[in-house]
């Protein structure tokens, strides 16, 4: 699994939906997620430490998990099918464990009001992502070509590599 932020909100400039960019610690891979309108306000205004005059659904979540001693301790987004992502809640309440299904958006959401980690299986990265810096990514597969191009099969008996039991 790969830990990832939210990057933000931007519009999909056809179809003007709102997709919330998650990005790896790296800030290498985005995978952005198409949601609502509703889940983007509400994810703007945990982005934003916005406190509502009265709690709203994601609020709600996050309180009644405080008082109910109950610790969000991570998000997975585990699987995309047919175009749409799916993730659960990982919710402890003592030494009691659950997964809890969820829309991403929402799970989301919840992550950004308890402060926990946001999480993604490596296939969906895999899948989903697009890369931020091509620059950077060919720069790396360059180095990666031009170290592969000078070795020798007498560097690997030098470093102890003999393929010998």
């Amino acid at each position: 699994m790969i830990e990832m932020k939210v990057a933000g909100i931007a519009l999909d400039a056809v179809s003007r939906s709102p997709i919330v960019l998650l990005r790896d610690a790296s800030e290498r891979r985005q995978l952005p997620i198409f949601i609502g309108q509703d889940q983007a306000r509400a994810i703007i205004s945990a982005l934003e430490n916005q406190v509502p005059p009265r709690p709203l659904t994601h609020d709600l979540m996050a309180n009644l998990m405080e008082e109910w001693n109950m610790v969000l301790e991570r998000v997975v987004i585990h699987s995309l099918q047919e175009n749409t992502f799916y993730a659960i809640l990982q919710v402890r309440q003592g030494e009691s464990r659950k997964e809890i299904d969820c829309r991403p958006s929402d799970a989301i959401s919840i992550a950004l009001r308890t402060k926990s980690p946001i999480w993604v299986m490596e296939e969906v990265v895999a899948d989903a992502s697009i890369p931020v810096d091509r620059d950077a990514d060919e720069a790396e597969r360059k180095a990666f070509r031009d170290f592969l191009a000078t070795l020798r099969p007498d560097d690997f008996k030098q470093r102890g590599f003999t393929g010998e039991s």
